[in-house]
């Protein structure tokens, strides 16, 4: 996102660890760890995964300054022989994992990372963060979407998280079905629609509203949409298709009983003739109050609080977990926690997706050694579901930038489409798919 090292966007054990595994020896033994959910938020029936193109961003950057490395000293985190061995770091592993724009479910390996134990260990807490937030506002901006029926949904959120989380949080939106962003360094950073002209202290600093609508059109023309409730709903239509004509772009409501005054405000431009003027309407929206709207003349939305948090579910619960490991022969060995309500199935994973009369009706989750998950034959009809991020090191640039921003939004739409209709459901309930997990 900018030049800023990822180095210490991380917990304090993952360095200690690394300090005691590089004096024991086993910072080299190479390893598999994974990130899963064990659950989706309660009653959600998918999940969308956004994040793994921020993560490759991350880890371009995720080296270490000199002032970097004189922390962890003067804090005495980790020894000098550490320090040493940072100073030239660079991830040489491999990860691979589900494309941005997948739906996902419990048990799902999202994303695997391949290498040695002292730089996989490094990465736990920059790929959780990353992945749990993103994937929590994609999944509910997925969910927004299909309660608007297509129409389009913008992102309004910024001013309601951290400045920066606000940044991911528009890539994120787009991925889950949005169409753009009021925030302009996401849309500078990932090149989306920019959108927004003018709030109620605009209408409030001049004389009169006449005024502040003229001004505006003087400005932005007369396709631009002006805000209507800053005091009387009927009045300000009025004025703008009388300031406009009516080529009058769009009108925006803000505030009362949304369904009700959109149906009036559409009468109302309809009968001064702005029959193409078009309605957004804001405030507090989420994906029942879109759902409740569908019936109402709206023809875009803009969502803010909801939005960024995820709906009420602003994480995901994503874990990064070992799966296998090498022992003191060079041998790779499936591990496990077996730990109550936090046990975990050993081995690296294969994921696939099966169909039925063109509906998917499972995930398959696949665990084994590498020997073994070589000779695995799919059945026919199974989707592979796992991409290759990086490969010793080296980064599949598709999966960064613009582009791979509208091929995810393109894919999530693909990807629902999918699934049982049951999945655009409110309600709560159970994933609408199962997760088949096989070890070979």
């Amino acid at each position: 996102m900018t030049d800023l090292s990822t180095a210490l966007m991380t917990d304090m054990y993952e360095y200690t660890m690394l300090d005691a595994a590089l004096k024991d020896g086993t910072a080299r033994r190479r390893c598999v760890f994974e990130v899963f959910t064990r659950h989706l938020p309660q009653g959600r029936r998918y999940a969308v995964v956004a994040g793994t193109g921020r993560i490759l961003d991350a880890l371009r950057q995720f080296r270490f300054a000199d002032d970097d490395l004189r922390f962890l000293s003067d804090r005495k985190i980790v020894s000098p022989d550490t320090i040493t061995w940072l100073k030239n770091f660079r991830f040489t592993g491999s990860i691979k994992g589900y494309r941005e724009g997948e739906m996902f479910f419990p048990n799902s390996p999202i994303l695997q990372v391949e290498g040695t134990f002292g730089e996989c260990t490094l990465l736990e807490t920059l790929l959780l963060s990353i992945l749990n937030y993103d994937s929590a506002v994609a999944s509910a901006a997925s969910r927004m979407v299909s309660a608007a029926k297509d129409r389009p949904c913008m992102d309004m959120g910024g001013r309601r998280t951290n400045e920066w989380s606000a940044v991911a949080a528009a890539r994120a939106a787009v991925i889950g079905g949005f169409r753009g962003t009021a925030n302009l360094l996401a849309a500078k950073l990932y090149g989306l629609k920019a959108i927004g002209t003018a709030a109620h202290c605009f209408t409030l600093v001049h004389d009169n509203e006449r005024q502040a609508f003229e001004s505006q059109i003087n400005a932005l023309g007369r396709n631009t949409t002006l805000l209507v409730d800053t005091y009387n709903i009927e009045e300000a239509v009025k004025t703008a298709v009388e300031v406009a004509g009516p080529e009058l772009g769009g009108v925006r409501i803000d505030s009362g009983d949304l369904a009700s005054l959109a149906q009036r405000v559409r009468n109302q431009l309809d009968a001064l003739g702005a029959k193409n003027t078009t309605i957004t309407v804001t405030n507090d929206l989420d994906e029942y109050a879109l759902a409740s709207l569908q019936t109402a003349p709206v023809d875009s939305y803009g969502v803010g609080t909801m939005l960024v948090t995820g709906s009420g579910a602003p994480t995901c619960g994503m874990v990064y977990k070992l799966t296998e490991r090498e022992d003191r022969d060079g041998r790779m060995q499936p591990v496990a926690k077996k730990s109550q309500d936090k046990a975990t199935v050993p081995g690296r994973k294969l994921a696939y997706r099966s169909y039925e009369y063109n509906l998917a009706d499972g995930e398959h989750v696949i665990s084994g050694s590498e020997e073994k998950l070589a000779a695995f034959r799919p059945q026919d009809g199974w989707r592979d579901l796992l991409v290759d991020y990086v490969t010793d090191g080296q980064m599949h640039d598709e999966y960064q930038g613009h582009d791979a921003i509208v091929n995810a939004h393109q894919h999530r739409a693909r990807a629902l489409a999918q699934l049982p209709i049951t999945a655009l459901s409110l309600m709560k309930g159970d994933p609408v798919i199962p997760t088949d997990i096989v070890v070979l």
